[in-house]
């Protein structure tokens, strides 16, 4: 089992390595072998090598829910969740808002398809639509200016338990 082997590091380097490590498997090992991977690249391989199958594991979107399927399919993934896994493992909406605004300038700038640059991690943005709004400018949502005025050594644990059980609910609404 192979599991996101180049992650870590830059684009372009991660690609390679992981493209590699397939390739001595596919040609020196022969192993059965799973390789879980983000590089949609590696899809190519099935192309080059007729030991290879790409499959992958069913998802489906409902209104704006991400529903797994447990199941695997044949073929690569029609799509990625990178997002809306985010979501579900309870990154601020706001990041996410971002993180949708940017794949959505990105995929327009980069059509499926066209090379993708390497990208420099430590480059500053290039246009001011890029940076993002001082938070001393945003809006703070209610339920942050009720956190922030709760002393948290002084609740007992149920009545913090009370409050968290409070603010999902109003978050829910």
């Amino acid at each position: 089992l192979i599991d996101e082997i180049g992650r870590g590091t830059s684009t372009f380097d991660g690609l390679a390595l992981a493209w590699a490590v397939a390739e001595h498997l596919i040609r020196r090992n022969r192993a059965l072998t799973l390789f879980a991977t983000h590089y949609f690249e590696l899809t190519q391989l099935t192309e080059r090598f007729d030991t290879v199958r790409n499959v992958h594991l069913d998802a489906v979107t409902h209104k704006d829910d991400l529903i797994f399927l447990h199941s695997v399919k044949d073929g690569p993934a029609s799509q990625s969740y990178g997002i809306k896994v985010a979501a579900l493992a309870g990154l601020p909406r706001e990041a996410i808002r971002r993180a949708q605004a940017l794949l959505k300038q990105l995929e327009q700038q980069h059509p499926v398809g066209a090379a993708t640059p390497q990208l420099d991690l430590f480059a500053l943005p290039e246009t001011a639509d890029a940076v993002q709004e001082p938070m001393a400018e945003a809006e703070l949502h209610p339920l942050v200016e009720a956190l922030a005025n709760v002393d948290p050594d002084t609740l007992t644990p149920r009545q913090a338990l009370d409050l968290i059980y409070a603010w999902r609910a109003e978050l829910k609404r």
